[in-house]
């Protein structure tokens, strides 16, 4: 991590933005960093509520980054880090992150990568799309897109996560780790309720988020990220 960022970095925790005990991790991890945002809506017209469009753009994120997390080739930046990071940049209200927006956040994070996406619902048939930026230049060096009917939702973000492993020469996620992987299918009513989860936490409203958390471990008990969210909303 450049003097430069680290500087910015305790700024941020000298204001209560990031702890301190998370910039010191990240300044001994000497792992490539990549940071996901949230994703866009581009314009679907699909779903009936939408705020459902709303969550899976933190949804999708959060996906992306629990597959990513699987290979210890790389230092995945937590999504609520970023997710801080981008509302003081006042992206929230219109979730558009530009290259040189992705990168100038990346660096705040000490990440040489930076994910940038966006989805379009079209009645039912979605497509979605994966920017990889080099932080330093600010420069999309891959782009990535798949199109899958609604019901395969979670297959896309797994994909495409395989996709942006190769794209970056990591090492390939050993034989055990990748059949697992590969194996689970997240059903899509589970990642939207997942999604909404991740929503209504953003926003501070706890019960709310716990409610949609046990709605998605109901539809797939098997939900890891669904069950360590809701720990973490009732332990804190």
């Amino acid at each position: 991590m450049s003097s430069r960022s680290m500087l910015a970095l305790l700024a941020l925790a000298a204001a209560g933005g990031l702890a301190a005990p998370a910039i010191a991790q990240q300044a001994q991890d000497t792992r490539s960093g990549v940071a996901v945002f949230a994703f866009e809506n581009g314009g679907s017209m699909g779903l009936k509520d939408p705020m459902d469009f709303e969550g899976l753009q933190r949804g999708f994120a959060g996906m992306l980054i629990s597959e990513l997390s699987a290979n210890n080739g790389w230092r995945v930046v937590e999504r609520e880090q970023i997710q801080k990071l981008t509302d003081e940049q006042n992206l929230g209200a219109s979730g558009r992150v530009d290259p040189q927006t992705a990168a100038k956040v990346g660096k705040l994070v000490g990440a040489k990568y930076a994910v940038t996406g966006s989805f379009i619902d079209n009645m039912g048939t979605w497509r979605v799309d994966i920017r990889l930026v080099n932080v330093e230049t600010s420069e999309i060096i891959k782009t990535e897109s798949q199109t899958a009917s609604q019901d395969k939702l979670f297959g896309i973000i797994s994909d495409i996560a395989q996709r942006l492993m190769k794209d970056v020469n990591l090492p390939a996620l050993p034989k055990d780790v990748a059949t697992q992987r590969m194996s689970r299918q997240v059903p899509t009513e589970a990642l939207t309720y997942y999604s909404r989860a991740l929503l209504y936490h953003d926003r501070g409203q706890k019960d709310k988020a716990v409610e949609m958390y046990q709605r998605a471990i109901a539809v797939f008990p098997n939900y890891t990220e669904a069950q360590d969210g809701l720990k973490r909303e009732q332990q804190s």
